[in-house]
């Protein structure tokens, strides 16, 4: 019996002791890395490897490089390459690693009222769309796709007016609700739309400009601004990922066999 009792502490104790060694990653990162499910597919293998568990914050990307800033996490992974080389200029972040594309594309009702099907020319579609008759829900959330939305605005020297524009404050998943609900456009990231297609009903309408380019990349947290940051556990994720095992998950991370991300590290 007393043996029984010790063999009961000791694996009790040793199931906790490896509980109390398994670190934590906090992880700030966009909504269409979240939404299209490639983190829930990611994840898994890198912490079954490094005994890890992340904890992810889906933000847009100027809340996610925020959280970083503050010190709020240990790494972030996110797609608005000129926000994240001034975070990097003032020393905010370090070790940053191109992880991998998609691009964007314009989407709405498939009656396409602007008339914009078929277009290749983003900046074309956009004029189009600013004198259009239906809304734009756009993310107004400061995000990736958000800042992206907002230079093609500018480069057009226009918008819709008044309450053709709908500046929703929302992720993608909710703002291509939103573009189905009322029947409107909207600039999305290709994964998030590939995911919610079929719920929305939204029609593809233009696609192939390089202008909608869509790079991630991933950076940790400076440890020399924030000390108490888990800076062991942002370089290994952030090597994980890039590495040859990471680089080959996003290809094979196919929902409905289409490829939604594609791999870009670049060799140490």
């Amino acid at each position: 019996m007393k043996r029984r009792l010790l063999l009961t502490f000791a694996a009790a104790f040793a199931l906790s002791g490896s509980a109390y060694a398994q670190q934590i990653i906090r992880l700030s990162t966009t909504t269409s890395t979240e939404n299209s499910g490639l983190l829930a597919y990611l994840l898994p293998a890198f912490e079954a490897r490094t005994n890890s568990k992340v904890h992810v914050i889906s933000v847009g990307t100027g809340k996610a490089l925020e959280l970083s800033k503050n010190g709020d996490v240990d790494v972030t992974l996110v797609h608005a390459r000129a926000a994240e080389d001034k975070f990097m200029a003032e020393g905010w972040g370090v070790d940053r690693r191109d992880v991998m594309y998609n691009d964007f594309i314009v989407v709405g009702p498939s009656s396409d009222p602007s008339g914009i099907k078929g277009g290749k020319d983003v900046l074309a579609a956009f004029r189009k769309l600013a004198g259009g008759p239906a809304k734009f829900i756009s993310r107004g959330d400061n995000s990736g796709t958000d800042i992206m939305e907002k230079a093609y605005w500018k480069q057009v020297g226009m918008q819709p007016a008044g309450a053709q524009y709908v500046s929703a404050g929302l992720g993608m998943g909710e703002v291509l609700n939103m573009a189905a609900e009322m029947g409107g456009y909207t600039l999305t990231d290709r994964a998030t739309y590939g995911v919610y297609q079929a719920k929305t009903g939204l029609a593809l309408m233009v696609e192939g400009d390089q202008r909608m380019f869509n790079p991630y990349g991933i950076i940790a947290t400076n440890p020399a601004r924030h000390p108490g940051v888990n800076y062991k556990g942002a370089r290994q994720l952030i090597d994980w990922i890039t590495s040859p095992e990471g680089q080959a998950r996003i290809a094979q991370f196919r929902p409905g066999g289409q490829q939604l991300f594609f791999p870009s590290a670049k060799p140490d």
